[in-house]
C-alpha cells in the first residue's frame, strides 16, 4: 500500500485494491445465519419414568441385596443361593407382588466377576417382572 506518491507529480495516484470489509461482514452475517437455522441433534433415550411427586414415601422401601462373588457365587441378602433357578424363584416372588409392594433389588457385583453371572442376574430379574432394580457398589470400579 503506497501512503505517499512515488510519481514526481503532486496529484495522488488511485489505489486500486478492492475494500473486503463489507465481503467479510456479509460471509460472517451468513454464517451466523446458517449456525442458527442448523436443528441442534440431540441423541436421548426416551426412559420410561415415574411421575414426580411431592408425597414422602410412607414407609421405608424394603430392599433386598443380591451380592455375585468373583467367583459367581450369589447371595441374597448374605445367604448364598445353590443355583441361578434359585435366583429365577426368589425374583419370581418378587416379580409376582404388585408395583407398589415391590421390594427394591439392589445388584452389587464385585469387580472380579464374570459378567456372564451378572448378566444372569439382571436378565432373570427383567424376565420375572421385577421393576425396582438398581445396581450399587460401582464406587469400586473408580481408579
Amino acid at each position: 500500500m503506497n501512503v505517499g506518491s512515488s510519481s514526481g507529480s503532486g496529484e495522488p495516484e488511485v489505489m486500486m485494491d478492492v475494500n473486503t470489509t463489507p465481503l467479510i461482514d456479509v460471509m460472517l452475517v451468513l454464517l451466523v445465519m446458517l449456525i442458527i437455522t442448523i436443528p441442534i441433534q440431540l441423541h436421548t433415550i426416551n426412559l420410561d419414568m415415574p411421575p414426580p411427586s411431592t408425597n414422602p414415601p410412607d414407609h421405608d422401601p424394603v430392599v433386598h441385596t443380591v451380592m455375585i462373588d468373583f467367583d459367581g457365587t450369589i447371595y441374597w441378602d448374605e445367604a448364598a443361593l445353590p443355583s441361578i433357578d434359585a435366583v429365577n424363584a426368589k425374583m419370581q416372588e418378587v416379580g409376582a407382588m404388585t408395583l407398589t409392594d415391590q421390594p427394591e433389588i439392589h445388584i452389587k457385583p464385585n469387580k472380579l466377576v464374570d459378567y456372564g453371572a451378572v448378566a444372569a442376574v439382571m436378565a432373570s430379574a427383567q424376565r420375572n417382572g421385577v421393576k425396582k432394580m438398581g445396581m450399587v457398589g460401582n464406587e469400586q470400579y473408580v481408579k
